[in-house]
């Protein structure tokens, strides 16, 4: 079992690695729309910070995060800004957006859900909190970047984010090491969603039923007298 102090360095890190995840996927939607390397580093910055930013409202956790460190914006900056010389190397970009977002999904939904635990939130909260760390930098990269956002198209992907945090927590509570929870439940929810995105996974859509004709109305109001 890691120390105390050992894991909080430990989830230092996987947030640093999340962010620059996000960031990249960021950076990558901005060469997909031909930004410039202001987009670039605006697409990189937002996702990056976005859901941890939205975590720490909730939870009343200010200053943020990434004001608490400045240096989160510089990492940030500088990754989008790698991506601006390098976007042209991979063959489809779209195709290392969706599974570096599969990687940050997973890595933040975790991370998302410890920190619920750390504020004494409930196991409810916390799963949400995973949840919305995961899929919150993506909405907003998807919106500023014109693009339909992955969370309300037919994917498998608030369903991972959300097994993966269910999992930690539910780890958590029955007392299991907390690096060895991260790691399942972080195996989890990467599983799911790459599975999803290699089998092109969804759940059932909503489908619309024909209403009622004026004559079905009518039959059911004399059906109804007495």
């Amino acid at each position: 079992m890691l120390p105390n102090d050992l894991f909080a360095s430990l989830v230092v890190v996987l947030e640093w690695f999340s962010v620059a995840v996000f960031a990249i996927t960021g950076a990558l939607v901005a060469s997909r729309k031909q930004m410039d390397i202001f987009g670039f580093v605006l697409l990189g910055t937002v996702t990056g910070i976005g859901g941890g930013t939205v975590r720490d409202v909730m939870l009343g956790d200010l200053p943020v995060f990434w004001v608490k460190d400045q240096s989160y914006l510089i990492v940030c900056s500088v990754v989008a800004t790698f991506i601006y010389f390098t976007a042209h190397i991979p063959q489809s970009r779209y195709r290392l957006l969706l599974w570096l977002d599969a990687v940050g999904l997973a890595l933040v939904a975790v991370i998302g859900a410890e920190r619920g635990l750390a504020a004494n939130a409930g196991p409810v909260v916390a799963i949400t909190m995973g949840v919305i760390t995961a899929a919150f930098g993506g909405i907003i990269r998807d919106v500023l970047g014109g693009e339909s956002p992955l969370i309300l198209r037919r994917e498998i992907y608030v369903t991972a984010a959300m097994a993966g945090a269910a999992l930690f927590v539910a780890l958590m509570e029955t007392g299991a090491p907390r690096a060895g929870a991260m790691a399942a439940a972080f195996s989890v929810a990467f599983v799911i969603r790459g599975l999803a995105i290699r089998y092109e996974w969804s759940l059932p859509p909503y489908k619309p039923r024909a209403g009622r004709t004026p004559e079905d109305i009518a039959r059911l109001g004399r059906d109804e007298k007495p």
